[in-house]
């Protein structure tokens, strides 16, 4: 039986690897998971029953109640800032991520669909979910780019947003994921870091899709 691809696509938020890795699994006929939202439904299950999402206890009792099809997973609040900072905070958590950890490995060892292969987009795939994927990428951007990149997006939800507020809430995210101790937002030393700063969105998966193929030997399907 022929062993699943896996593409590792990380970075921090509003970088643009969950565009990409979206389209990177489609174009290659791939099962796509994001796991930060994984993350975001702990903490909003958290918030939801009253509790502090970075209270260990509470964290880790929501992430082992967590299944693939739980409803959760599907709602429109998991996109909120609110969800979004609660999720950085559960992700400190090692029972959190203890639990979380093999809900992806078995999304690559079993591909929904049967899919030959999967892209998982977060903060730890290329270093700790998978450390042997197929392909690994680390997509980035300035801090400037990424805030205004999360400002526009906010307010295209219709949520009123202050530049400076989004700035320093980025600064802030910034620093819990590359700061926590367990599992720290950093590229895999194989991995290939492409900074979106500059780049349109198709330069940007021209390039990821280029550096796949060299990995994999494969092309995309469209």
């Amino acid at each position: 039986m022929t062993t699943p691809i896996v593409v590792a696509i990380d970075g921090p938020a509003a970088s643009g690897k969950g565009t990409l890795s979206q389209r990177v699994a489609q174009a290659f006929g791939f099962a796509h998971l994001d796991t930060g939202v994984l993350y975001r439904a702990v903490g909003l299950s958290v918030l939801r029953a009253g509790g502090d999402p970075a209270d260990t206890a509470a964290a880790a009792q929501a992430a082992l109640a967590l299944t693939p099809d739980h409803p959760i997973l599907r709602e429109v609040e998991l996109r909120t800032d609110e969800a979004a900072q609660a999720a950085s905070k559960v992700a400190a958590v090692p029972e959190v991520r203890a639990a979380l950890l093999d809900f992806q490995r078995r999304f690559t060892q079993h591909p929904p669909g049967g899919a030959p292969g999967s892209v998982l987009d977060g903060r730890d795939i290329g270093t700790v979910v998978c450390p042997d994927a197929s392909a690994k990428l680390f997509v980035t951007a300035s801090l400037e780019v990424r805030a205004e990149r999360r400002l526009k997006e906010l307010r295209t939800r219709g949520i009123p947003a202050i530049p400076s507020d989004v700035l320093e809430d980025m600064k802030a995210r910034d620093a819990r994921d590359s700061q926590r101790a367990v599992a720290p937002l950093r590229p895999a030393v194989d991995a290939f870091v492409l900074d979106t700063s500059a780049l349109s969105a198709d330069e940007v998966f021209d390039q990821a899709v280029a550096y796949i193929g060299s990995k994999t030997g494969l092309r995309p399907a469209a």
